[in-house]
C-alpha cells in the first residue's frame, strides 16, 4: 500500500469504525432485511450446505440450468450478518440470467480470521464444482477482503471488492479488534495486499474492481484507491471507482438495481 503518515489510534477508530461514522445506519440495515424478506418470497432459495457447520451453507438463488454464478460475500468485520440479509440482492442479478449464491460463514471471536478465509474457499470450491467454472467473486467490506482473497488464490474467475479491506494492520488498535485478535503478524498474514498479484501467471482471472462510496472515511477510500495502484502495477487487470453520494451502507444500493453500472459490470463478468 502506499506510504502515508502515522495516524492515532483515535484517527484509526474514526476510519473503520462505520457504524459510528454512518449515525442512520440502522436505518439501511432494516431496509436490507425487509427487502431481504421479500425477495425470499419471490425468489425461494435452496440452502446448500458447502461445509459441516451450522453456518457454512449457503443461499442459491438459480436464474437457470447452466446459468453462470456470481458469489456474493457479505460484510460485517468477519463478526455480525448472515446471508439472510442479502437476499434482496439476488433479484437485480437474475434479471440478467446470472444465478446468484450467497454463504454465510461462522464469525469472530467464534473463529479466528484464518479460518473464515478457509471457509469461503469450500464456498467458492463448492460452485466451481458445481458449474465447472470459476465464477466472479463480489463482497462488501469484510467480504471485499475475502473476494480479493480468492482472486489472488486462482478461485474466482474475477472480484468485485465493495468497499473493501486489504491491509489489516491499521484494524489492531481499533474496537473492532477485540473480536479479531489479529496481532501484527496475523494481520499481515492475512492481508491480501501482501498475497501473490494475479497477474496471468497462474490459473484464475485477473480482473480487480475496487469500488467504494465516495462519502466514506478516508481510510476506506484510500484502501480501496491503493490496492488497485498497487495490483494494478504489477499486472492485475485494476480498477478504482468512487460512487457518489454513498456511504459504507449505502453503497450497496446499486446491487438492487438491475440496470445500475455495478449490477451490468458483475453481469458482464460473469458471462465473459
Amino acid at each position: 500500500m502506499s506510504d502515508k503518515p502515522p495516524q492515532s489510534d483515535l484517527d484509526l477508530e474514526a476510519g473503520y469504525n462505520n457504524r459510528a461514522a454512518v449515525p442512520d445506519h440502522p436505518v439501511v440495515m432494516a431496509r436490507w432485511k425487509a427487502d431481504a424478506e421479500a425477495a425470499r418470497v419471490l425468489h425461494p432459495p435452496t440452502a446448500l450446505p458447502y461445509g459441516p457447520g451450522k453456518r457454512e451453507v449457503m443461499d442459491l438463488f438459480e436464474a437457470g440450468p447452466d446459468a453462470p454464478v456470481a458469489v456474493f460475500i457479505h460484510g460485517g468485520y468477519w463478526q455480525a450478518l448472515d446471508r439472510s440479509w442479502f437476499s434482496w440482492i439476488a433479484p437485480a442479478i437474475l434479471k440478467h440470467g446470472v444465478s446468484l449464491a450467497v454463504p454465510s460463514y461462522d464469525l469472530c471471536p467464534d473463529v479466528r480470521l484464518g479460518r473464515i478465509i478457509g471457509e469461503i474457499r469450500d464456498a467458492v470450491a463448492l460452485i466451481r464444482t458445481r458449474t465447472g467454472r470459476r465464477p466472479v467473486v463480489f463482497g462488501h467490506s469484510a467480504g471485499g477482503h475475502l473476494a480479493a482473497c480468492m482472486l489472488s488464490e486462482g478461485r474466482a474467475s474475477a472480484a468485485v471488492a465493495i468497499s473493501g479491506l486489504f491491509d489489516l494492520e491499521p484494524l489492531i488498535p481499533t474496537s473492532l479488534n477485540e473480536a479479531l485478535r489479529l496481532d501484527a503478524r496475523e494481520a499481515a498474514a492475512l492481508s491480501p495486499v501482501h498475497w501473490p498479484v494475479p497477474n496471468g501467471s497462474t490459473p484464475g482471472g485477473t480482473v480487480l474492481d475496487c469500488v467504494v462510496g465516495a462519502d466514506e472515511t478516508s481510510e476506506f477510500v484510500r484502501q480501496s484507491r491503493d490496492m488497485a495502484d498497487d495490483w494494478g502495477g504489477k499486472g492485475v487487470e485494476a480498477r478504482f471507482e468512487a460512487l457518489p453520494g454513498l456511504n459504507h451502507f449505502t453503497v450497496l444500493d446499486p446491487l438492487g438495481d438491475p440496470e445500475s453500472g455495478l449490477v451490468k459490470r458483475i453481469v458482464e463478468l460473469a458471462k465473459a
